[in-house]
């Protein structure tokens, strides 16, 4: 079983930034793609990014692609989202999820486990 608990949703400003931390843990440390989901209210799960384990391979989503990074620390089972130029259409709840495969899929059918979820508020 893989725990997975996401922190550093905030409210903050148009062209602000936030960090987004997802602490992994449980489960053998065995999950091959770890990645960041979001929902916005009356809409769809949909997939930001996602990075492979091992190897580091980085899938980013169309709506964030120049502004949103991922990163990972393997030695802290902990991983990153860095957001800069936050928007309006960024507010949501931020997901973490896990997958055992090694293929980052955007799919959220494709992913194991699940993170609570982090509120971040983009507004003046």
């Amino acid at each position: 079983q893989v725990q997975l608990v996401e922190s550093g949703g905030a409210l903050v400003q148009p062209g602000g930034s936030l960090r987004l931390s997802c602490v992994a843990s449980g489960g053998s440390n065995d999950w091959g793609v770890l990645s960041w989901f979001r929902q916005a209210p009356g809409k769809e799960r949909e997939f930001v990014s996602g990075i492979r384990w091992i190897g580091g391979k980085v899938s980013i989503g169309d709506s964030v692609k120049g502004r949103f990074t991922i990163s990972k620390d393997n030695a802290k089972n902990t991983l990153y989202l860095q957001m800069n130029n936050l928007q309006p259409t960024d507010t949501a709840v931020y997901y973490c999820a896990a997958r055992f495969g090694a293929i980052v899929e955007e799919s959220p059918a494709s992913y194991n486990y699940w993170g609570q979820g982090t509120l971040v508020t983009v507004s003046s």
